[in-house]
């Protein structure tokens, strides 16, 4: 049988009263299970005519501020951002059953914290963030290798490579955090964390 929390959910819960140290328990335990990209989420966005659009990217960093995603600034996940800075992201590790939804307002990191990561990048990394006009449209593959090379000869010194303007990250700094676990018969077990305004979490289970 399995052990239960004290709200009676599977022990995987926990019993904390922050999300984000349950958030970093189910990372690093993913990390030890999931095949590909642990780190891997859906990001849905919407503009400010309430589009929506939702695509995968890569968490970079999370502390009690919020969880880090690098981007290119023109792309249109970013054109939405600054148009309606809220957001949701999901994540869902398929070998522990799990998944978290996350959502909040979104805001540009600190362009120190930018280039700290930039510059931990590798070099062909780097370089992409240069050539690639991302979510523009391309004539032909050719033309983006073309630029590739372009901004390699340019910056032929891989140790030095600027971080460009147009690419820094975004930080969702979370107002809702709720954690997934898959049920037999569909009685999944949820659990949701709601921030107060004091910066407290309030905990609450919720009904597959």
């Amino acid at each position: 049988m399995n052990q239960k929390n004290s709200l009676g959910l599977n022990n995987c819960f926990l019993d904390l009263k922050d999300p984000i140290e349950l958030f970093k328990i189910w990372m690093d335990e993913a990390k030890k299970t999931e095949p590909n990209d642990p780190n891997a989420l859906a990001l849905a966005t919407a503009d400010k005519k309430g589009i929506p659009s939702v695509r995968m990217v890569l968490l970079k960093n999370f502390n009690k501020e919020g969880f880090i995603f690098y981007t290119n600034l023109n792309s249109q996940k970013s054109i939405s951002l600054k148009e309606n800075p809220i957001g949701s992201m999901c994540f869902y590790w398929k070998s522990l059953l799990r998944q978290v939804r996350v959502s909040g307002s979104i805001s540009k990191v600190k362009e120190g914290e930018a280039d700290k990561y930039y510059n931990s990048r590798g070099y062909e990394s780097r370089i992409a963030a240069w050539a690639s006009n991302q979510s523009s449209k391309l004539k032909n593959k050719n033309e983006l290798i073309e630029s590739v090379e372009a901004y390699k000869n340019k910056y032929n010194d891989k140790e030095n490579v600027p971080r460009p303007d147009y690419w820094s990250g975004w930080n969702l700094s979370p107002t809702n955090i709720e954690f997934w676990l898959r049920g037999d018969n569909r009685i999944h077990e949820r659990l949701m964390y709601t921030k107060n305004q004091d910066g407290t979490w309030n905990k609450s289970l919720l009904s597959p």
